[in-house]
């Protein structure tokens, strides 16, 4: 019997997210006294620092041909060695990637799966996990009764617990066939954290007037080390680019410090933020909804307040 978690590495290299999933695979595989195996496709430099987290096992895919992802040979792979290890649980990151392979996985191993997860399983009384839904409103719980469970876990839900281990890397080949996509060409963002990784978010609104101003928003963001994000008007306006797009209909996110700068606060973007730890609001406008949500709220000019704060934050560091 196993815990069998699955860890994305992109070009190579292990994010946040994967020692993430890696770190909440060996906690609950404590709780259920059985050993937890990562699952790596694709080349990568060093497998074995999965064991800083507690994976006792590492099954390396290591061939070229599966270093672009494809959610169909992935889902056989992925398959295939849960049921040769006898996997009562498999566990993916709530990414893209992940979310493509939760459904195809829970039907091919026959398993009951929930998305989105936010918190280690109850075991007391079956195999209950939580999850947020209608946008954050509330939290559901749900029993997995299947004898094999899928489930994907939310970014940034779960703190990392090192349990350190040395971790066994064992090379498997695998026979997947020949792809039914292409991937022609790459574009990724560079020297950033991804915004469902950043622990720090400056995002901003239509309250900037325009593209011209966001220069103290990339300032703000520099010295707190943050990545920037923006609501939709502003992504639809082409003032931002739509990956920093942030909301219901953009990217959901968990930072433990969000910054909405001249943002109203609309329901549509709460729902896609409204899990960060701590969120600090900056309108002139003291009606606007968002400070509702807010853990600190600022009434006053951005213009004016922004380039303060930086400063001050500024200062501060220096010292």
């Amino acid at each position: 019997m196993s815990v069998i978690a699955y860890i994305e590495t992109p070009d190579g290299k292990f994010k946040k997210t994967g020692f993430e999933v890696a770190s909440y695979a060996a906690q609950l595989a404590a709780k259920m006294n059985t050993k937890a195996i990562g699952v790596i496709v694709g080349p990568t430099d060093n497998p074995s620092e999965l064991g800083e987290y507690g994976i006792e096992k590492v099954l390396h895919v290591n061939s070229t041909e599966n270093s672009d992802f494809d959610s169909q040979k992935y889902t056989k792979i992925i398959s295939d060695l849960a049921q040769q290890h006898q996997a009562q649980v498999v566990i993916l990151p709530h990414s893209a990637n992940g979310k493509s392979l939760t459904g195809r996985l829970a039907i091919q191993l026959n398993a009951g799966s929930v998305s989105g997860v936010n918190s280690l399983p109850d075991l007391a009384s079956g195999f209950v996990v939580k999850k947020s839904v209608y946008s954050g409103k509330a939290i559901a719980s749900y029993n997995i009764e299947t004898d094999i469970k899928v489930i994907s876990i939310m970014g940034n839900s779960v703190g990392l617990t090192s349990q350190p281990v040395n971790a066994s890397i064992e090379s498997i080949s695998s026979e997947t066939g020949s792809s039914a996509t292409k991937v022609i060409t790459r574009k990724t963002s560079e020297g950033i954290v991804p915004l469902p990784e950043a622990e720090l978010v400056v995002s901003a609104g239509r309250g900037m007037k325009g593209p011209e101003n966001w220069g103290i928003i990339e300032e703000l963001a520099d010295v707190l080390n943050a990545t920037t994000a923006c609501s939709r008007p502003v992504a639809d306006t082409g003032w931002r680019p739509h990956h920093e797009h942030v909301g219901q209909t953009g990217v959901a996110i968990r930072p433990n410090l969000y910054f909405a700068i001249g943002i109203s606060g609309a329901i549509q973007h709460l729902a896609g933020i409204n899990n960060s730890k701590v969120i600090v609001v900056i309108n002139k406008d003291p009606e606007a909804p968002f400070f509702k949500a807010a853990d600190y709220g600022v009434v006053g000019d951005l213009f004016e307040v922004v380039p303060r704060l930086t400063q001050a934050i500024r200062k501060f560091k220096s010292a």
